[in-house]
């Protein structure tokens, strides 16, 4: 089965096709970062207008390359939410356009599982179930347990900040630049300075990371950049790590998965390979190109959120709990 797949969730834009659920036919991704470099963050407007001149020759140019047609393709899937609204429209509506043109099934994806399925890509992972995922990025921090692909549950997510939001502010303090997360993994270098705090280690599943850039921000002066960015990375990974393992022993999972964009950062990788080797559990993690928004993982989730008649998908249920105060 193949799946035409888009995502503009955001500042990406991007096409796949995607055969049963693993296998990536051909993937393109029209990056903005250069765009909204100038602004220190995404513009929605800016985002949105760009998404509207970019798409359709880029789903043009897929075609093209893999030298598929529409006449190949089985359904369409496409992000409907979270993100930003007039990024998302244009994503939806040039997915039901064709959906109605070309006379296909639509799917619609929530992007937060679309990452999760992201490990699935080129990968011959075979889920055990429970499953425990920690999902990453710019707009969004949680952990996910998953009881099977249609039943999902947030056990745990941010109250304030996205860890990957509080990179990007982390590094406009340290005069960085923008996206955050990578020019702070590059200038990290340990140094002999206080530590920053670690928000609501010893409290449950929820996170926060708001005071830990505040905290950053009033010694922003006084010490050394990089090893201020080291500092900041070691506790923004040291709280992530301290919750996923608070969760691997209260629901017992048999593997762990990251994903989400910040899923690209190496120490975070580090330490929850860690966790999952203490804990005995299998650990996955997505291909590099797989951690930022693409469309190849929401093609991947259409295929296994579907449900047995591909006219009738069903997406998988996302509720929370609260009841974890350990």
């Amino acid at each position: 089965m193949i799946i035409f797949s888009i995502e503009t969730s955001c500042d990406d834009t991007s096409v796949a096709l995607v055969k049963n659920g693993t296998e990536v036919l051909g993937v393109l991704t029209s990056s903005q970062v250069d765009l909204h470099k100038k602004y220190g963050g995404v513009v929605p407007e800016v985002a949105s207008r760009q998404h509207l001149q970019t798409i359709l020759p880029l789903i043009d140019e897929l075609f093209e390359v893999t030298n598929f047609s529409k006449d190949d393709v089985d359904a369409i899937a496409v992000t409907n939410r979270p993100g930003l609204l007039g990024s998302l429209l244009v994503g939806v509506n040039t997915a039901k356009t064709l959906a109605y043109l070309w006379e296909k099934p639509l799917i619609a994806v929530d992007h937060l599982l679309a990452h999760i399925y992201s490990n699935l890509l080129e990968s011959d992972f075979k889920p055990e179930w429970p499953l425990l995922a920690l999902v990453v990025s710019g707009g969004h921090s949680g952990l996910y347990l998953i009881n099977d692909w249609q039943d999902v549950v947030v056990v745990g997510e941010t109250r304030d900040d996205a860890v990957g939001e509080a990179f990007d502010k982390a590094a406009k303090i340290l005069g960085l630049g923008y996206p955050g997360g990578p020019a702070i993994s590059k200038l990290a270098k340990a140094g002999d300075i206080p530590k920053l705090p670690r928000p609501m280690l010893d409290e449950g599943l929820d996170m926060s990371f708001s005071g830990l850039k505040t905290a950053l921000l009033k010694v922003a002066d006084d010490y050394p950049k990089e090893n201020l960015a080291h500092e900041f990375q070691e506790a923004a990974t040291d709280v992530l790590k301290t919750k996923t393992a608070r969760a691997i022993r209260h629901y017992k999972p048999s593997a762990l998965l990251l994903a989400g964009g910040v899923a690209a950062n190496t120490v975070l990788r580090t330490k929850l390979e860690e966790v999952a080797k203490k804990y005995k559990i299998k650990y996955f993690q997505p291909e590099l190109k797989y951690c930022m928004d693409n469309a190849a993982m929401v093609g991947a989730a259409a295929y296994f959120l579907r449900s047995s008649k591909i006219d009738k998908w069903q997406n998988a249920k996302v509720s929370s709990t609260s009841d974890l105060h350990t």
